[in-house]
């Protein structure tokens, strides 16, 4: 039997349309975007059609998108730099949600060790946050907010249009997450409201390596990197032009596809219900995008779980692919108001496009099956 693959929340294969797009950039138009001459110039115009492209795609301006090495470069880059920038207005002030993604809440915690105050936003018991909770915690000091749009581990969806409006009553700069969002649900900055969003390639079946930082105009956001005049000298580094071009193409196709593909899911997800409905003990942790489904399996370990579905040739996760090697249960369900045993019976199980609703009842069968012997264990 072939691999069935169902956690497309850590990964999506690379589209084989796109990877013919990204060929010539590795071999024939080979050249260093920043090179003057002919073959850098060719170089450029591939990245700058690109950053045209996703900046219509987001309704942005081309010279709000910033290139970056992937999703955790983006989030360490608005939340550091922005937090950075904020403090020459005298703001030291951050909040984030309690359920964000590990390089955000990685790159709070550094800025917490630099003396910078930070407010973790509670969730309910639905993983969203409450608009009340952020009016609550909001001071004068507070320069900085960042709210996902969407829960990489749950698929839970943010009030983001009216959390940014709060956010800019006092004057702070807001982010937000898009990375798990963005193959899913479109994505207007402007009717969003948001200051910076952050996104990745390899969530919507382009390269790895490549994300894109968002950055409205006239927000200060200081560069982390440096070396480099690059990304309007804001982020050192050679172009990977091949990426870009990848990241480009794969979003455009991505939004294309958006609708058709959310259909194909959302018929995947319901044949995968329906396949292990006859167990009894499971419970779903939010709902949010069709795409992500965590599940709660009462009386099995997840870490088990995941280990006997990969023996039987079905991919699924305990949780986010970033924390995968820990086996410390999920900050995002313990922020939901799960104890830590519960939380460490809770699996991620993610659709993509090129799932069938014949693999779904397939892994739903061979999961029913695990979930029974791992019981009677």
């Amino acid at each position: 039997m072939a691999r069935i693959y169902l956690d497309h929340a850590a990964t999506t294969p690379l589209d084989n349309g796109i990877l013919e797009k990204m060929l010539p950039y590795f071999t024939m138009e080979f050249g260093n975007a920043d090179s003057p001459h002919a073959t850098g110039r060719k170089a450029m115009n591939a990245v700058d059609f690109a950053r045209d492209n996703v900046a219509e795609l987001i309704n942005a301006k081309p010279n709000e998108v910033f290139f970056t090495s992937g999703g955790t470069e983006a989030d360490n880059w608005a939340l550091q730099g922005g937090a950075y920038a904020a403090k020459e207005k005298g703001k030291t002030h951050i909040i984030l949600s309690a359920i964000e993604h590990h390089a955000v809440l990685g790159a709070a915690e550094k800025l917490q060790r630099e003396g910078f105050d930070v407010t973790y936003l509670p969730v309910n018991e639905g993983g969203r946050v409450e608009l009340n909770s952020l009016k609550a915690a909001l001071t004068e000091q507070t320069g900085l907010v960042a709210v996902m749009a969407a829960n990489n581990e749950t698929g839970v969806l943010q009030p983001i249009q009216e959390l940014a409006e709060i956010a800019h009553s006092v004057g702070a700069v807001f982010f937000t997450d898009g990375v798990q969002a963005a193959p899913y649900m479109p994505i207007d900055v402007k009717a969003w409201g948001v200051d910076m969003l952050s996104m990745s390639s390899h969530k919507f079946y382009g390269p790895k390596g490549c994300g894109v930082l968002y950055i409205k105009n006239g927000v200060k956001v200081k560069g982390l990197i440096v070396g480099g005049e690059q990304e309007r000298g804001l982020r050192g580094g050679t172009t990977n032009v091949p990426a870009v071009v990848g990241f480009s193409a794969a979003y455009r196709k991505a939004t294309a596809e958006m609708a058709e593909n959310n259909e194909k899911i959302c018929a995947v997800r319901k044949a995968f219900l329906e396949g292990i409905s006859a167990l009894n003990g499971v419970q779903i942790n939010g709902e949010g995008l069709p795409a992500v489904l965590n599940l709660r399996i009462k009386g099995v370990n997840n870490v088990d779980l995941v280990y006997k579905m990969d023996l039987e040739g079905v991919s699924i996760a305990a949780g986010s692919a970033c924390a995968s090697a820990s086996i410390k249960p999920s900050h995002v369900l313990l922020a939901m108001g799960m104890s830590e045993e519960q939380a460490k019976e809770c699996v991620r199980i993610s659709f993509g496009k090129n799932n069938t609703e014949e693999e779904a009842y397939e892994a739903a069968k061979i999961f029913v099956s695990v979930v029974e012997k791992l019981r009677k264990n």
